[in-house]
């Protein structure tokens, strides 16, 4: 299959045959971003799949809180053009894991650890972000740490 980098430029060379305007300047932004984390640092590198994930994740909760922030202020138009932008993101993440899942793998993560007060939040966030691996959004596993540790 090759890596997530090679499929996102084969999926851009794609869309720009395909003359698909959205997902051409989508993916050229998300190569954008990967580049610049591959150059940020001490010495440029190749991103490992796990890195250019977490470089995609991170673009898409862009979108979703400038879709977020532009419907608040009353721009459907923009906050649909970064929704669309964010869903084409999303086909290359993990799925996202539903409420009932998270709360059941923080359980899972506080009852290994043995964290039981809100005293132990960091360490139990650590545990819980393991836990979750990456298929959830770091707020949404933190509202369900903090109210599990009550």
């Amino acid at each position: 299959m090759g890596t997530l980098k090679d499929r996102l430029n084969d999926d851009l060379h794609s869309a720009m045959k395909g003359r698909d305007e959205l997902t051409t300047s989508t993916l050229r932004m998300a190569l954008s971003a990967v580049r610049t984390a591959e150059v940020s640092g001490d010495a440029a590198r190749e991103l490992s799949d796990d890195e250019v994930l977490a470089v995609l994740t991170k673009e898409a909760k862009k979108r979703r809180e400038a879709a977020t922030a532009f419907r608040d202020a009353g721009r459907a138009d923009q906050a649909g053009k970064e929704t669309a932008e964010g869903e084409i993101l999303d086909r290359y993440l993990p799925a996202q894991l539903s409420d009932e899942e998270i709360a059941e793998l923080v359980a899972g993560a506080l009852r290994d650890g043995g964290f039981t007060g809100k005293a132990q939040m960091g360490p139990a966030m650590r545990a819980a972000q393991a836990a979750v691996a990456g298929r959830a959004e770091g707020g949404r596993v933190a509202a369900e740490v903090r109210r599990q540790l009550g």
